[in-house]
């Protein structure tokens, strides 16, 4: 198995690599170009190296999944079976070992998600920037990138601009490394996009994927009372009432915002939606329902014990004043509303059929859907260079002879979890390596 930090004899004739762009998937690329013994230039158009990287997990970097790496296919419902290749020639044990053999230990939480254990992103970046510095790869901060050079068909280089100056920089192969349109602040702008396609290559439409989902309506008074709750332990279904068809299902943790619904669970859930045939009228007249399973735990039958235990403990107190136990205090006005009970009604007084009504509520939380958040609020990017113009075992294209690819890129998303951060390594080793 082919590990980063393994010693390659360096080549008699030095090949010039540019690596355009300087998040992970660049600067893995990088890496592993230098370690083959090329001279290879990182081209960054931000003021420093692995700016997305910083943001990834909330800042805390969920660097990979400990899922077998066979199993990431699954996992990346974007062109998934293009990365084979890809992911094994570099795993998430790789990239484990090669962050702990920089002083970067890790830890598994919920989820198979990696994490450092200093909790810190930085750490990690740290680690790539040390090994960037110790082979004595060139770093160009604050320039970019404006055309990649081709004659007959075969890249000579690229042109550049660094404070408003222009210059050509000649290159033997070039690794394209540019992001996609997410978090623009980071530097992902869509420029890689534009020189693609300038090259002849094909851009699949560019849609936000791991994105937050909007409501409207009483949904969304709904979602702006409950905003900042998070709900751990839920199950979801995301259905389209038209056909009466489940689009997603999954278990775990979400938030209400004062747009709508985020979290891990509801991200993962935008990459399955926007994939859904006639995506374009999905949204139109509240088709789409996310309905929320409160206690999963409980089948309705056993759900109702419960209820009728606590009842049975609290028969004096109003219903209002009852659920305490059951559900968090934010949530509790809400359900009492849902469930269509007088709030000022003795427990005693409640009868089977409001309980019923009780129960739906907890069982089958509605909230309308009606679409996505902009894609400048996406953790990632759905679409980009199409697949069928790459080389999956090199990662070069089929149209331009020494161009490459890596990363977000390339027409390829997953769920959340570490695996897109992994696409980017594996994709990045991959092209580097060629």
């Amino acid at each position: 198995m082919n590990v980063i930090s393994k010693i390659i004899w360096f080549k008699e004739k030095r090949v010039k690599v540019l690596i355009i762009g300087g998040g992970p998937a660049g600067m893995i690329a990088a890496i592993t170009s230098a370690i083959n013994g090329n001279s290879v230039t990182i081209i960054e158009k931000k003021c420093s190296l692995g700016r997305k990287l910083l943001i990834t997990g909330k800042g805390r970097c969920n660097i990979t999944s400990s899922l077998p790496i066979d199993e990431f296919i699954r996992n990346v419902p974007g062109n998934g079976r293009f990365l084979y290749s890809c992911f094994e020639k570099f795993t998430n044990d790789d990239i484990v070992k090669f962050l702990k053999n920089r002083g970067v230990n890790v830890k598994e939480e919920r989820g198979n998600r990696i994490f450092p254990k200093s909790d810190r992103s930085q750490d990690v970046l740290n680690a790539f920037e040390e090994e960037i510095k110790k082979l004595r790869i060139d770093v160009k901060l604050n320039t970019q990138v404006t055309k990649i050079e081709i004659k007959d068909k075969k890249l000579i280089g690229v042109y550049c601009k660094n404070n408003e100056h222009e210059i050509f920089m000649h290159a033997d192969r070039v690794v394209l490394a540019t992001g996609g349109m997410s978090y623009p602040d980071t530097g992902s702008t869509g420029d890689g996009y534009k020189m693609a396609k300038e090259l002849g290559h094909t851009i699949i439409d560019i849609k936000p994927s791991l994105v937050p989902l909007i409501s409207n309506g009483k949904s969304l008074q709904i979602c702006k009372s409950l905003q900042g709750l998070s709900l751990k332990n839920v199950e979801i279904k995301i259905e389209e009432q038209d056909n009466k068809k489940v689009i997603y299902n999954d278990f775990g943790e979400m938030i209400f915002t004062h747009y709508g619904v985020s979290g891990p669970i509801i991200l993962s859930s935008s990459a399955h939606i926007l994939r859904y045939k006639n995506i374009e009228n999905l949204f139109k007249n509240d088709k789409v329902k996310l309905k929320i399973d409160l206690k999963p735990a409980l089948t309705t039958d056993k759900l109702d014990i419960r209820i009728l235990r606590d009842f049975e403990k609290e028969k004096n107190k109003l219903f209002k004043n009852s659920l305490e136990k059951l559900l968090p205090q934010k949530l509790i006005e809400t359900i009492v509303e849902i469930s269509g009970i007088d709030p000022n009604k003795k427990i005693n007084e409640i009868t089977k059929a409001e309980r019923n009504n009780l129960i739906k509520a907890l069982k089958e939380f509605t909230i309308n859907i009606c679409g996505f958040r902009p894609i400048n609020e996406a953790i990632i990017t759905s679409g980009g260079i199409n697949i069928k113009e790459i080389n999956p075992k090199t990662m070069e294209s089929k149209i331009i002879s020494g161009l490459y690819f890596a990363g977000e890129i390339i027409d390829v998303d997953a769920y959340t979890g570490g695996f897109n951060l992994q696409i980017a390594y594996s994709t990045g080793y991959t092209a580097g390596n060629n």
